[in-house]
């Protein structure tokens, strides 16, 4: 109990402390934006290990930061080949070949009423099946290898970018339209002109949400099937085999592949869409 005490007290301590800087003057630069969220997961990660290390909580039901941090560098290379399997081949892949095709999709829906009212509906029911139904019958048409993961992936991040690429063409005003009508711009001049660089921040939306959605769905598809190697195949491998620490493990890589995917696409929408009064801070 006394390590519990110590618990409170260290979250109680940087508590404080986050909140003093958060406070401060010094609030908005960027060292201040910087240290919050870092000295907030530390103080996660201190506080965890202090209570189920005093707690003597079993590594089967949840084991402490250290011993994941342990599992995580003797099982490096394994990390690797499931990151590699999952995320550079069946997310990335997927994510690109789904936003892609939802891309040119918004564009046909642009040009057509006609799609515009049928199918947009059809959107609508794809994205609302549920992966696990979807999944295994996408593992049986393109078998157990990333290519079926890609697939998954490809469902999932269609509709998100779809919609929100529609409603960004759609964004721009009457006044804006007749604008570009009185200096006899064409369809393609007004839309690469006007509507596209309009429509960049739904689109960046629509990318940002395809980022989480493409991991999530590679790993869940892995679950239906896959080779002996992918995050989904060791998760529910090792849950089976007691092996906690290694599927936390997993679960670490996921999330700082997740960060970095949807960090990097951030990045990018502050340098295209940098006129935006969102990116003004």
């Amino acid at each position: 109990m006394m390590l519990v005490a110590v618990a409170v007290v260290v979250w109680l301590g940087l508590w404080a402390l986050n909140a003093r800087i958060a406070a401060s003057r010094w609030h908005g630069t960027r060292a201040a934006r910087l240290a919050v969220p870092v000295i907030f997961g530390l103080t996660i990660l201190v506080v965890w290990e202090l209570v189920v290390t005093g707690l003597e909580v079993s590594p089967i039901i949840l084991p402490p930061p250290t011993a994941i941090a342990q599992t995580f560098m003797a099982e490096t290379q394994t990390l690797w080949v499931d990151f590699r399997q999952t995320v550079l081949k069946g997310a990335v892949s997927g994510y690109v070949m789904g936003c892609a095709a939802a891309f040119a999709a918004a564009l046909a829906i642009d040009r057509s009423p006609f799609l515009q009212r049928g199918l947009l509906p059809i959107g609508n029911f794809v994205a609302a099946l549920p992966i696990v139904g979807t999944a295994p019958i996408l593992v049986n048409w393109f078998g157990f290898d990333w290519h079926s993961k890609a697939a998954v992936v490809v469902v999932m991040v269609f509709f998100p970018m779809l919609v929100n690429t529609v409603q960004g063409l759609a964004g721009t005003t009457a006044m804006q339209r007749d604008l570009m009508h009185t200096y006899s711009a064409n369809y393609w001049q007004t839309l690469f002109k006007l509507r596209l660089p309009a429509a960049m921040p739904f689109i960046f939306n629509g990318l940002k949400i395809s980022t989480t959605l493409a991991l999530i769905g590679a790993i869940v598809a892995e679950y239906f099937g896959s080779p002996t190697r992918g995050m989904g195949f060791r998760i529910s491998t090792e849950v089976g085999r007691l092996g906690l620490d290694m599927v936390w493990a997993e679960i670490t890589v996921a999330a700082l592949a997740g960060s970095a995917f949807y960090g990097a696409v951030t990045l990018i929408e502050r340098g295209v869409t940098f006129w935006h009064p969102s990116q003004r801070h």
